[in-house]
């Protein structure tokens, strides 16, 4: 007798990057040489968690009964207001936004998802990405396909995204892109302000196609690694934000990465429209999927975060640290980028962000090569290895590279 429904009776146990983690970690603690290259969390040199010391100061100045009561169901009004002013600083479109609470930048993808598709409707996304995009869909049982992420160039197939996406919509009367950027996970690439404005004039071709109304089309920003990028959002908002009342904009926002507080487990979704009736039909709608999915998020984070974003202080300190963390990867990714050119490894452009992926053949073979010699990667289905870069040491990248390039090319 089987008491799991159907759909839900035969799912992996596990997520593999963590299981792959769990591995290294063993075979460090043993006393083996381990290169670690798998869980995306930014360590210091010397392997630990590299925190942001004013927003460690702010959760233990945060009361007790603050972290112990009940945050609103949308979330904290200085929380969300701190986000909205992070993301979108002066911008008209601040006030243009409905915002709520989730659970890490994870939690927005999903409400996302939940909110602007219909069962059995499907995202898009880049042939490279984010592997829980699958599971968020997957979960609530919706798709998810992809467009082809390059071109022969080496750039964003805005070609074959305009062809993916008017499939979609001509098949399900309405689409969803989903694209993260800058500092995309896994490839490291950031569009560029050319293939930004391509994206835009793709969402709004083929929501106005002739011959009926214009379709409505969401375009999803996952921006969880934005503050480890060297431009920003300036290029992608300035160019996206031209769409705001043609198409849905939401921002997924993740305190994980910009404050380092993985296990906090605080984000954010913002959707922007110009319309004050839309937007309040769509906070109503988000403030219901929070409530019936987690019910409300962590009281005490919100408040830290919140004064992280808006005490000015706090917040000086914070950027200052999180500058130090970012010129931390920087040097990382130079020293990545110095050595990997050398050895004629194939990958995508990278200039910042917490990984790397290297194009190969037998991704899986490749990874398992690696492991022999104590370097753990991520094998992605689409014919790659993911490096998390932000959880390797300066010193151990001429090995990580010089393994990679030996194994990659067997």
């Amino acid at each position: 007798m089987d008491f799991l429904i159907p759909s839900r009776a035969d799912r992996p146990g596990n997520d593999p990057i963590f299981t792959l983690n769990a591995e290294a970690t063993a075979r460090a603690a043993k006393g083996e040489s381990i290169v670690n290259a798998t869980i995306g969390v930014l360590l210091d040199d010397d392997g630990k968690l590299a925190l942001m010391d004013g927003v460690a100061e702010a959760l233990r100045d945060t009361p007790a009964s603050v972290g112990a009561g009940y945050a609103p169901i949308a979330g904290s009004p200085e929380f969300l207001r701190g986000v909205v002013a992070d993301v979108l600083g002066q911008r008209p479109a601040a006030e243009w936004t409905a915002a709520v609470a989730t659970p890490g930048g994870s939690g927005a993808v999903r409400l996302a998802i939940a909110d602007f598709l219909e069962p059995q409707q499907t995202a898009l996304t880049t042939s490279y990405y984010w592997a829980p995009y699958r599971t968020f869909t997957d979960e609530v049982d919706r798709g998810l396909a992809t467009f082809r992420m390059f071109d022969e160039r080496g750039r964003l197939d805005t070609v074959d995204l305009e062809r993916k996406l008017q499939a979609t919509v001509e098949s399900q009367g309405r689409g969803m892109l989903i694209l993260n950027s800058p500092c995309h996970n896994p490839t490291g690439y950031s569009f560029d302000e050319e293939e930004w404005a391509r994206v835009v004039e793709v969402v709004d071709r083929v929501g106005a196609a002739p011959g009926r109304e214009r379709a409505p089309i969401t375009v999803v920003l996952d921006v969880a690694y934005t503050h480890y990028s060297a431009s920003g959002l300036d290029s992608c908002l300035d160019q996206v934000l031209q769409l705001a009342g043609k198409a849905m904009i939401l921002v997924t926002w993740s305190a994980s990465k910009a404050f380092t507080q993985y296990g906090l487990r605080v984000g954010a979704l913002l959707a922007i429209h110009p319309d004050a009736e839309q937007r309040r039909r769509i906070q109503n709608a988000l403030n219901y999927s929070c409530r019936g999915t987690w019910s409300n998020c962590n009281a005490g984070g919100m408040a830290a975060i919140a004064r992280a974003l808006t005490d000015p202080a706090l917040r000086v300190r914070t950027e200052n640290e999180r500058a130090a963390l970012k010129a931390l990867l920087d040097r990382r990714v130079a020293r990545w980028n110095e050595l990997a050119s050398t050895r004629k490894l194939r990958y995508p452009r990278y200039n910042g962000g917490f990984f790397i992926t290297v194009f190969c053949e037998d991704a899986q073979a490749a990874a398992a090569r690696l492991q022999q010699d104590g370097v753990f990667v991520v094998p992605i289905s689409a014919g790659a290895l993911r490096v998390a870069l932000c959880a390797v040491a300066e010193r151990d990248i001429p090995r990580l590279v010089d393994t990679i390039a030996r194994h990659v090319a067997s």
